[in-house]
């Protein structure tokens, strides 16, 4: 019935019409895994925002890493075994040597790469130049689909998707060495394309896993190696963190990024990655600019400059064509 009420008027916004296209690709998906996928990427949208209220003034955003991973982590492992005792009844995975690697690789680019980048991105730049340069996040996954599994293929639709939206891409991050006045730049501009590749990579691995093992025994693991990992690299910053100097909205600042960004968003995205597939997931991204740009220039945090425009309907083109061609 939507998609009939949308046809019926000339004009058809461009993010509902790649929501469109990938509810029809993705018929057999259930509803809980839009409405996971959805709320994620709203908590993530508002994340931009909030979380460039505690970095750099209060918290390094290494330092963050640090306390996100490891609240994340105990949360998890709480989490899992309060499932695994009323679920008595099911035996604790045992992982072969090739998914155990996996899982190393998933502790890497899903927790501790992708987090890093993330943070040390958004101190550098803009609320919104890191939500338009997250959502290429389709355009990347399918380069790794294609490259390392060889589950998707190029077409020409596909090639042009792609070449689109990294160009609008390589737009913001080049244009952050001439408008400075929003808070960007291009070094953080590219910290964040680099997090949008880890996040990318970590959708595309992780998906057999999720398949064949519970979530929670898959994400527990992964954060543990992504704590291990961010914990030489933001130690320092973290002994440096003068918590005295926290106001209460500091304090619900961080537990936002903490509890509901990293905990509760990771285990709904997990659950709709068993669910979905990874293009699907990675499609939902595209609502973050929106939900960003919205709060950011509502609040005053943040400023729309001519070329970001530009490069903003590239990109959505690009993951336009890319997720119609994959009907």
């Amino acid at each position: 019935m939507f998609r009939g009420l949308c046809h019926r008027f000339s004009v058809v916004p461009l993010p509902v019409r790649i929501l469109m296209q990938h509810a029809k690709f993705s018929a057999t998906t259930p509803l809980s895994a839009h409405i996971a996928l959805l709320s994620v990427n709203i908590i993530y949208g508002i994340n931009f925002v909030v979380a460039k209220e505690v970095m750099p003034a209060y918290i390094g955003p290494l330092g963050f890493i640090v306390i996100r991973a490891g609240v994340a982590m105990l949360l998890f492992w709480i989490a899992a075994a309060w499932w695994r005792s009323y679920h008595s009844h099911s035996a604790p995975p045992t992982f072969s040597r090739r998914e155990w690697a996996t899982l190393l690789l998933g502790g890497l680019t899903g927790v501790a790469a992708n987090q890093t980048l993330f943070f040390k991105g958004l101190s550098l730049t803009s609320p919104i130049h890191g939500a338009l340069i997250m959502i290429t996040t389709p355009i990347l996954v399918l380069l790794l689909s294609v490259g390392l599994i060889g589950s998707e293929r190029l077409t020409w639709r596909k090639s042009a998707g792609v070449l689109l939206g990294l160009s609008g891409a390589a737009m913001v991050i080049l244009s952050s060495t001439r408008h400075t006045s929003d808070g960007s730049s291009a070094l953080g501009d590219f910290c964040i394309f680099l997090n949008a590749l880890s996040y990318g990579f970590y959708l595309v691995i992780i998906k057999p896993l999720l398949m064949r093992y519970h979530f929670l025994d898959i994400t527990k693991w992964t954060f543990l190696v992504g704590f291990l990992l961010v914990l030489p690299l933001g130690g320092r910053e973290f002994w440096a963190i003068e918590w005295h100097s926290f106001t209460p909205y500091v304090w619900a600042c961080v537990a936002y990024v903490v509890i509901l960004v990293t905990f509760m968003a990771y285990l709904l995205s997990v659950f709709a990655l068993r669910h979905a597939d990874a293009s699907l997931v990675s499609s939902y991204i595209y609502t973050q600019p929106l939900i960003t740009s919205i709060i950011a220039l509502s609040l005053g945090k943040d400023q729309l400059q001519p070329i970001t425009l530009i490069a903003a309907a590239l990109i959505f083109v690009g993951v336009y064509w890319v997720s119609a061609s994959q009907k």
